[in-house]
C-alpha cells in the first residue's frame, strides 16, 4: 500500500514502508493501521489521521504542519522530538490520542488541550506540558523525568505508578489527581518544608 501525497485511504493496513525525510501533503487516513512504518523527519503537511493505529512505528522528528489527528492510538512506537503544537487542533470534534509503551522524549505540548489523553507505560523525558490542559489524562506507569509542568491543569489526572515527575502543587491545578507513594512525596519539594523520619 502506497503512502504518498493526496492519497485518501480508509480502513487499510500500511506496513514495512519507509518515508524517512520525505514530504507528504494533503493525505487523509481514516481507521488505517500503520505497522513498522518509518516516518522519521518526514513532513506531514495538511494531512488527516482519524482513528488510526500506529504499531512499532518511528515518527521521531516528524513535522505535523497543520495536520489533524483525532482518536489515534500509538503502540510501542517512537515519537521523539515532536512539536505537537504545529498540528491543527482547532475546530470540529477531536477525540483524545492514546500512547502505550511509547517513547516520546523531548516533545512539546505547550498550551494544548489534551483532556482525557493517555500515556500508559511510556517514557516521556523532557516533555513540555506547561500551560496545557491535562484534565482526566492517564499517565499510569510513565517516566516523566525532566518534564515541565507549570500552570498546567491536572484535575482528575491519573499519575499512579508514574515516575520521576516534578510537579509544584502551588504552580499547577492538581485537584482530584491520583498519585502513588513514594513518588507523591515530590509534590512537597516546592513548599519549603523539611520532611523527617521520626519513629522513635
Amino acid at each position: 500500500m502506497q503512502l504518498c501525497s493526496e492519497c485518501q485511504l480508509d480502513d487499510v493496513k500500511i506496513h514495512d514502508i519507509s518515508r524517512r525525510g520525505e514530504r507528504i501533503n494533503n493525505a487523509s487516513f481514516d481507521a488505517c493501521e500503520f505497522i513498522k512504518v518509518d516516518l522519521r523527519e518526514a513532513i506531514l503537511s495538511n494531512c488527516v489521521f482519524l482513528n488510526c493505529t500506529f504499531s512499532e512505528c518511528d515518527l521521531s522528528g516528524v513535522s505535523l504542519e497543520n495536520s489533524r489527528l483525532s482518536g489515534d492510538t500509538f503502540i510501542q512506537s517512537k515519537l521523539v522530538g515532536i512539536n505537537w503544537t504545529t498540528a491543527n487542533w482547532a475546530g470540529g470534534i477531536r477525540l483524545p490520542l492514546s500512547y502505550c509503551r511509547c517513547t516520546l522524549n523531548h516533545a512539546t505540548y505547550f498550551g494544548l488541550n489534551l483532556e482525557k489523553w493517555k500515556w500508559i507505560d511510556c517514557v516521556a523525558v523532557d516533555v513540555d506540558f506547561r500551560e496545557a490542559v491535562l484534565r482526566d489524562v492517564d499517565f499510569r506507569g510513565t517516566d516523566l523525568r525532566d518534564s515541565l509542568f507549570k500552570h498546567t491543569q491536572l484535575q482528575g489526572a491519573d499519575l499512579s505508578r508514574a515516575q520521576n515527575y516534578r510537579i509544584a502543587a502551588s504552580d499547577n491545578n492538581i485537584l482530584g489527581a491520583k498519585f502513588s507513594m513514594p513518588e507523591a512525596m515530590s509534590l512537597l519539594e516546592h513548599l519549603g518544608i523539611d520532611l523527617v523520619d521520626d519513629y522513635d
